[in-house]
């Protein structure tokens, strides 16, 4: 079954971090991909770089970053085959931000086109 653990954090709290991050990100894509649950992750850019596209009345408004006004972001995510969520909570519970951000585990539909 495959779950998206998506990474949310507040812009500049990785600092508190006590560890070496980026390292700990390639150690926790190591394992995962050595245990046959990692399907693909990836970081995104800036919050910043973001742009919102909404239609009304059939046209499209596009404004320049997130439509949410919240304070943590989503910073990336990582797509995982697991077996239930009690093990992608457990492989969740495993990035490293989690320590400091919050990680939302969701099932994926799969819808075939």
């Amino acid at each position: 079954m495959k779950f998206m653990a998506l990474i949310y954090s507040v812009d500049g709290s990785q600092s508190s971090y006590p560890g070496d991050l980026m390292g700990d990100y390639h150690k926790f894509g190591e394992e995962a991909a050595a245990a046959g649950v990692l399907i693909e992750g990836n970081a995104l850019q800036p919050v910043s770089t973001a742009s919102s596209v909404q239609v009304r009345d059939n046209k499209p408004a596009i404004t320049d970053g997130p439509f949410a006004e919240t304070k943590e972001v989503l910073g990336g995510y990582y797509l995982l085959d697991c077996k239930d969520l009690d093990e992608a909570l457990k492989w969740a519970a495993k990035i490293p931000t989690a320590t400091y951000g919050t990680i939302e585990v969701r099932p994926v539909l799969t819808i075939e086109w």
